[in-house]
């Protein structure tokens, strides 16, 4: 069974881009933590690729989507895209892609690849953030943390679309404020987005749950 994960730094995390195939091209994140996980008890079973790309948003996966995706000809496609719509448009030069355009272009992702790869399973992940370093409120931008809460709608059409085209849905946004709740932000995702080790290994985990109780 081979599994790609399409997204952007959360799913990157450092990978070797050169070499997918490679140990190196998992990268440091919760994809090297999943492969650990069903490659380690199955070697023979499962083939883990990772195709994100820091920095992407939705209109990113789209362009990319046949070398990235289509043609790696996956069984089954896990997709983590959304904070970077927003981000963009808060930090980098106002560059975000508004609410409906991501509906509208991650409705053709879910289309277009069920017309190339119709019997493809696809898992829809919560994209997420929390009051981090680059998150929280400044003096320069006291309604920071509040403008990246914005993310939250986008999670909320993530999970319409899932539920639309009966596709998998992984929430991760409770999961995250529950734990942080508990021992505090710098221990899962120190800067609001990109996961430490702690948020690598619950994204992990919630994904290997959803993948063993509805796929495997």
């Amino acid at each position: 069974m081979r599994i790609v994960f399409f997204g952007d730094s959360i799913t990157d995390a450092g990978r070797n881009r050169n070499d997918i195939y490679a140990l190196s091209g998992l990268g440091y994140g919760f994809v090297r933590a999943v492969a650990d996980r069903l490659v380690g008890e199955a070697p023979d079973q499962y083939e883990i690729l990772n195709t994100g790309i820091g920095g992407n948003r939705v209109v990113d996966l789209y362009a990319r989507i046949k070398c990235d995706l289509w043609n790696l000809n996956p069984d089954v496609i896990s997709i983590l895209i959304g904070v970077n719509d927003v981000w963009h448009e808060i930090n980098e030069g106002k560059n975000g892609v508004e609410l409906d355009r991501f509906e509208r272009v991650y409705r053709m992702i879910i289309e277009d690849t069920r017309k190339v790869l119709p019997d493809v399973k696809m898992i829809l992940c919560e994209p997420y953030v929390l009051e981090g370093r680059r998150t929280c409120d400044t003096e320069e931008m006291p309604d920071r943390f509040s403008r990246f809460q914005e993310v939250y709608k986008y999670a909320e059409v993530v999970k319409k679309l899932a539920e639309e085209y009966h596709l998998l849905f992984l929430p991760l946004q409770a999961k995250f404020d529950e734990a942080v709740a508990r021992i505090g932000v710098s221990y899962y995702c120190a800067d609001g987005v990109h996961p430490d080790v702690g948020g690598a290994s619950l994204i992990a985990r919630e994904w290997v749950d959803l993948f063993e109780r509805e796929i495997k």
